[in-house]
């Protein structure tokens, strides 16, 4: 038997989503990679681990970026990222710096060495940013 219409939208949109969430899992990961490499490069070298975290966030959010809106939220873009997408995407950034040089920083003073305080702090950053991309940049108009 032949799903109903409806069912079968449903089913199609749930496809969907979990694709877009693997893709931005991937992204996330080549941007992430990046990040944490020049986090450890820098952190107790030449920058306090706080700012090794921003260093290397900025740099994750220039990867992020050029990789989300080509293989990501591309449908979303229409070609062309709009100023305003831009802009969203920017702050969505500055949010997620903000909660993962707050989160490093606090590990770090409350004893936890700087991977593991790093990686709290991806956990959370990821999980906030993800929601705001998804539903405010890149939603649909």
């Amino acid at each position: 038997m032949v799903a109903p219409p409806i069912a079968a939208a449903r089913s199609l949109t749930g496809m969907a989503v979990r694709l877009m969430l693997a893709r931005y899992l991937l992204v996330s990961l080549c941007a992430l990679c990046a990040d944490t490499l020049l986090f450890l490069a820098l952190s107790d070298r030449l920058l306090p681990p706080g700012g090794a975290a921003c260093a290397g966030y900025l740099f994750g959010i220039l990867i992020h970026w050029a990789l989300s809106v080509r293989f990501v939220f591309q449908d979303r873009v229409n070609g062309r990222a709009s100023h305003s997408q831009r802009l969203s995407f920017a702050l969505s950034a500055l949010l997620g710096l903000g909660v993962t040089v707050g989160t490093v920083s606090l590990a770090i003073q409350a004893g936890l060495p700087a991977a593991p305080a790093k990686a709290i702090a991806v956990i959370a950053s990821f999980t906030l940013v993800y929601l705001v991309r998804k539903h405010v940049v890149f939603a649909r108009a």
